[in-house]
């Protein structure tokens, strides 16, 4: 994984079959960057149905969350609408894995995302990097932790 206090690499990635999305237009956001193995895997579908349910807490502390996975946008469509999902998921699909490789989390030997975690600051640097086994959600405990550190004083 990419180390903390590295500038994070900007992206730009599809969110719809007709719209990109890129890491720059969260420019004075925190963001939290969730790869993960597959949509409609067991545990994906858990940890993105938890971190849909945190999207408030993530909010309060002024962050937003873009989970990326090497489907296509046609199938994150489909995962995003049947699980209500309210932030994007953008698609790492073509080159395939292009993103999750310069974050240091793409598994060739089966070509898919590893699980990571990652909280980047307002000014694009990586605050906080989580590396979780493929069968393992996470949790968002992290995440908040990571997220309610930045928020204190200096």
């Amino acid at each position: 994984m990419l180390k903390i206090g590295t500038k994070a690499p900007d992206f730009s990635l599809s969110a719809t079959p007709d719209q990109k999305i890129s890491l720059k237009e969260f420019k004075g956001k925190k963001i939290i960057l969730a790869f993960y193995p597959a949509d409609w895997s067991p545990v994906c579908g858990d940890q993105m149905a938890l971190y849909n349910e945190m999207l408030n807490y993530f909010h309060k502390h002024n962050a937003e969350l873009i989970g990326i996975s090497v489907d296509g946008a046609w199938c994150h469509l489909s995962f995003s609408a049947d699980r209500k999902l309210h932030f994007p998921l953008l698609a790492d699909f073509e080159p395939k894995g292009a993103v999750a490789k310069m974050y240091e989390v793409y598994d060739d030997s089966i070509g898919e995302c590893k699980r990571a975690l990652y909280v980047i600051d307002e000014e694009g640097i990586i605050r906080w990097n989580h590396l979780s086994p493929v069968g393992i959600n996470p949790g968002a405990d992290g995440i908040l932790d990571a997220l309610e550190e930045m928020d204190r004083p200096k």
